[in-house]
């Protein structure tokens, strides 16, 4: 029974990296064209970054210690790569050449993570599913 219960702990970690995922991935999609933020910059693009949580239980459980039972939200970071550059003279925020500064988010990019995450959100909710009704199973069986 204690394995099935890390393994729901496990698919319960991995919903809330992708619903993280998921937020991230929206706000990346919504600020794709702002042009100044409060640092007075163009927004960056965010990405999260996710490492296994090991505990010695779920290791033992299995015979190997140390082994992964979860997945937690390690960072959200932001993407180093440059801005994009667009020649655009009658906006706002254009440079004396007429060049404005873009968010370096690539739309069809974000949209790849989005679904991936939800797909991924998906799975983890069928996962625990089928667990709560192989257990139901089980206890129907034992009456």
């Amino acid at each position: 029974m204690s394995q099935l219960l890390s393994a729901v702990n496990a698919a319960a970690s991995a919903l809330d990296a992708q619903r993280a995922r998921m937020e991230v991935a929206v706000s990346n999609l919504a600020n794709a064209e702002s042009t100044r933020t409060v640092n007075g910059e163009p927004y960056r693009r965010r990405d999260v970054v996710l490492e296994t949580v090991t505990s010695d239980t779920f290791g033992k459980a299995l015979g190997a210690a140390g082994e992964a039972d979860g997945v937690r939200v390690s960072s959200v970071v932001e993407d180093p790569e440059p801005f994009r550059r667009l020649y655009e003279p009658s906006h706002p925020d254009a440079d004396k050449d007429g060049f404005v500064l873009k968010p370096n988010v690539d739309v069809p990019e974000e949209m790849v993570n989005l679904i991936g995450a939800a797909r991924a959100y998906q799975a983890n909710l069928a996962a625990i599913s089928l667990i709560r009704d192989t257990v139901q199973k089980a206890l129907e069986l034992a009456k």
